[in-house]
């Protein structure tokens, strides 16, 4: 669907013996030019490009947006084809202006972005470049009698330096930024009073408090999240000088020596720095100062990110990147007039870099990278469209989108991978979800020192090479269906049950401890025996459990009972180390590719990341795959673990690991476990939720322990902030069918400019919303009530636009009924915030009674 634009006219302005400079209109490398971006936002004043008219071809115009020419500094602008104005008409004008200046910026449409195909006028350029840079350099001056030229300069006469004057200049200089400065202070102490009220182990703190453990161990660990903001959590307890010899037990007292309220106040900062990002978001998606201030309100006052942020926890600095990513993409958005500028590059450059830190902590920052990426493949769409745009420019926009927005992103993001594998260099129990080669080069692991090659009599451990996959494993628990046999699964831990000894054939010789070794290679058929049970890796005509078209791979027998469906003929695909098949004869281990055909049936051994029922562990399912797929991973394996007392020790120089190959497999298993994470039918979460309860709060959740005598925190938002933010979303679907509908009446409600700035923040707001909430609604996974908090951002965002549209920025309505509107907005939000001020706080006298009574109620509303 294409939106209509706003009626466009081209203007002159005919007054131009009154012009006078402006710094829009200071010399810059941009001005020089002959041509700058057409459809980006502009700002008072700011040319477009030059152009000659057919009137006179020797006097250069320039044409500038009418959506801000009516806001500069300069005399009125006066329609090219309509009659001249009168004086009365321009008295007129210069009142209205007055006016305007006089509502303190309250009532006035205020200069607008422009995205689209911009309304246009000209004016004369009476005053030659040169000129008017000399003008400026001097600072004033005195027109002559033709009021083309100055005839003469006069030097500016300043006053003495007085700190009266000084003071008084501060004084001038940080009264616009007082609003921030009370905000970020009520930020701090919000966020930060009786931070440690409660000295025990708060809900995720088991998680995170004890990943960031791991970072001062330098234990390495595996986690479904990226490492960006566990890193954060280690610093942090770096700085605050925890040594990790705490493991976080859930529920647990800290002890003296965990400093854990210092730790919490670190990682309180980036909450507190979403009010002032709060603010600053508002300011450069052009709000007015009344929803300047209701948006930050609604941001300090609710409760779900205030208590969200008082905890060792990612959410706040996932909240807090998201914040940064769209204050970067507005402060852009504002400097489009400037293309390839200083403060243009800046802006897109921080863009890029909050997007890769975002998608660092967690992956729903992905969400917001796809908001940026669109609104980037809409600016080079309309800047195709531009024809007076010159090739080399566009191609010069498109590689500093690639450079600024792909390239940056994605160093951000693979840095942070490159720190994690530098930081955790010792063996831990995340290793086996790592490639062997990778595990081989961490210190305490004996990989590399375990023989290089497999013979018969080996023991070994067999792991998946398909990302996500395991070890091969097996337990005494038996199929409760098919065969009944004993299980084999994939298993992400060590333990003694993957271990496998290779031996012989029922027909051949048995290993001799004093005869010949027998190295295994590609081509030899053999019998894998769990160490553990002894009984043999077997398949047969059975239906596997879950993939329903494989055969199941079972343990049967021992070592007299046993048959030929217990033979494994060994293909190998090639080496990570020496390349192809060819080019080697003997196996080795952790390098060698391998894949193992069933004798009786030639399926192949498979581990599908298929998940077994409870009655499996929930462990990964092995089958035998009958589509003989040469190019399927999850049907390689390779040797991990090796041990035959016969055989000299390896050398952990003859084993690379490449730093992509580990970064890639990393994040595919990281992806496979994510989405592991369904729900459990045979388990009751309570303070689990749907998505369709999120948007006006049907559900709260509890963060830790409901004894009667603890001290409990209860995540709920503000139900005043919820409820008009999603209340805002439906308004905004019907407001912009109603505006569409009148333009196809041909009724234009805009003046110029505003349409495109309407259509811009709608973007923002409706569509980060959409990008963040609809993905849940098809996600498979287990939800909470805190992945709906980066999603309540945005139609906050909505509420500051819509009031603005309809309220604050109209001219129906009187500055008192202004007044009164605002009044009722941030004292609802205010009140509601003190009401249910303690289920962030805690009182110190009830103990959290009020958590217990609000759940009380949401239950009782269920019911």
């Amino acid at each position: 669907m294409s939106f209509p634009s706003a009626s466009s006219h081209l203007h002159i302005n005919t007054n131009t013996a009154n012009t006078r400079p402006s710094r829009s209109a200071s010399p810059s490398p941009t001005r020089d030019r002959d041509w700058v971006d057409v459809y980006a936002p502009n700002e008072a004043g700011l040319p477009l490009y030059k152009a000659r008219t057919s009137n006179n071809p020797q006097q250069p115009m320039e044409v500038i947006d009418s959506s801000t020419a009516r806001r500069r500094g300069g005399g009125p602008v006066v329609d090219a084809f309509a009659q001249p104005s009168s004086a009365s008409d321009d008295e007129e004008a210069r009142r209205r202006a007055e006016e305007e200046e006089d509502d303190g910026g309250k009532g006035e449409k205020s200069s607008w972005p422009v995205t689209g195909i911009g309304m246009e006028e000209q004016f004369n350029q009476t005053i030659k470049p040169s000129g008017r840079r000399e003008f400026e350099a001097v600072g004033t001056g005195r027109k002559g009698k033709d009021g083309g030229k100055w005839d003469k300069l006069i030097p500016e006469r300043r006053p003495a330096a007085t700190w009266t004057a000084v003071l008084r200049e501060v004084a001038q200089d940080i009264k616009p930024h007082i609003p921030l400065i009370v905000y970020t202070f009520l930020s701090l102490f919000t966020r930060l009073y009786r931070i440690g009220a409660n000295n025990s182990v708060v809900w995720d703190e088991a998680h995170f408090g004890k990943f960031g453990a791991f970072y001062l161990n330098r234990t390495f660990f595996f986690d479904v999240h990226p490492p960006l903001g566990k890193m954060l959590v280690g610093l942090a307890g770096a700085l605050t000088g925890f040594n990790g010899s705490f493991d976080y037990p859930s529920g647990a007292v800290y002890p003296e020596h965990v400093p854990y309220r210092a730790m919490r106040v670190l990682l309180a900062l980036p909450g507190i720095a979403m009010v002032p990002l709060a603010w600053g978001t508002a300011v450069e998606l052009r709000f007015s100062k009344w929803s300047q201030h209701i948006v930050t309100l609604m941001t300090l006052c609710d409760l779900a990110w205030l208590v969200i942020s008082r905890f060792v926890l990612l959410d706040s600095m996932l909240l807090f990147f998201t914040f940064t990513t769209v204050y970067f993409l507005a402060c852009f958005n504002n400097q489009q007039r400037r293309p390839f500028e200083e403060e243009w590059w800046v802006f897109l450059a921080l863009t890029g870099i909050s997007i890769g830190c975002v998608a660092s902590v967690k992956w729903v920052g992905l969400f917001v990278t796809a908001l940026v990426g669109i609104y980037t493949a809409e600016d080079l769409w309309n800047k195709f469209g531009d024809l007076k745009m010159p090739l080399r420019t566009y191609i010069r926009h498109w590689i500093a989108r690639i450079l600024c927005l792909i390239v940056i992103p994605f160093c951000t993001y693979a840095l942070c991978f490159k720190i994690h594998f530098l930081i955790l260099n010792r063996s831990g129990g995340g290793d086996s979800q790592m490639s062997s080669l990778f595990q081989a080069h961490l210190e305490g692991n004996d990989f590399a020192r375990n023989p290089l090659e497999p013979a018969f009599g080996s023991k070994l451990t067999l792991k998946n090479m398909g990302y996500g996959g395991g070890l091969l494993h097996s337990h005494v628990q038996t199929y409760p269906v098919g065969s009944q046999q004993q299980q084999v699964t994939c298993y992400h831990y060590k333990d003694e049950n993957n271990e496998w000894i290779v031996t012989p054939t029922w027909e051949a010789d048995p290993i001799d401890p004093n005869g010949d070794i027998v190295h295994l290679k590609h081509g030899d058929t053999m019998r894998l025996v769990h160490a553990s049970t002894g009984r043999n890796l077997h398949s047969h005509a059975v239906v596997a459990p879950v993939s329903k078209l494989n055969n199941e791979v079972s343990a049967y027998g021992n070592a007299t009972v046993g048959d030929s469906n217990d033979y494994w003929v060994v293909e190998v695909v090639d080496d990570f180390l020496r390349g192809s098949r060819t080019k080697f004869e003997r196996i080795h281990s952790l390098s060698t590719r391998l894949r193992f055909k069933h004798l009786n049936s030639g399926c192949y051994l498979v581990a599908s990341n298929a998940i077994l029922p409870q009655w499996g562990f929930k462990q990964v399912e092995v089958s035998c795959d009958k589509n003989n797929n040469p190019k399927d991973e999850h049907t390689y394996w390779n040797i991990e673990s090796h041990w035959n007392d016969r055989l000299p020790a390896g050398d952990q120089k003859l084993y690379r690991s490449p730093f992509f190959r580990d970064f890639w497999h990393l994040n595919v298993a990281m992806m496979t476990s994510n989405n592991a994470l369904v729900p459990d039918a045979d388990k009751e979460d309570t303070i689990a939720s749907g998505p369709f309860e999120w948007p006006f709060l049907w559900n709260g959740m509890r963060m830790n322990g409901w004894q009667d005598n603890g001290i409990k925190y209860y995540l709920l938002g503000n139900a005043v902030t919820w409820w008009m933010a999603s209340a805002s979303l439906a308004v905004w679907v019907g407001t912009i069918m109603w505006h569409l509908g009148r333009f196809q009446r041909k009724i234009n409600d805009f003046a110029p400019g505003e349409w495109n700035q309407f259509l811009y923040v709608s973007k923002i707001a409706f569509g980060g919303w959409a990008f963040h909430y609809i993905p849940f609604l098809i996600m498979g996974r287990v939800t909470y009530l805190h992945h709906y908090l980066p999603t309540l951002w945005f139609s906050v965002i909505m509420v500051g636009f819509l009031l603005d549209h309809f309220v604050f920025k109209s001219r129906r309505w009187t500055l008192r009924t202004k007044w009164i509107v605002f009044t009722l907005v941030a004292g609802a939000v205010v009140g509601t915030f003190l009401w249910f001020r303690e289920c962030a706080w805690v009182s110190r006298d009830r103990q959290g009674s009020q958590a217990s009574q609000v759940e009380e109620e949401l239950e009782h509303l269920r019911l």
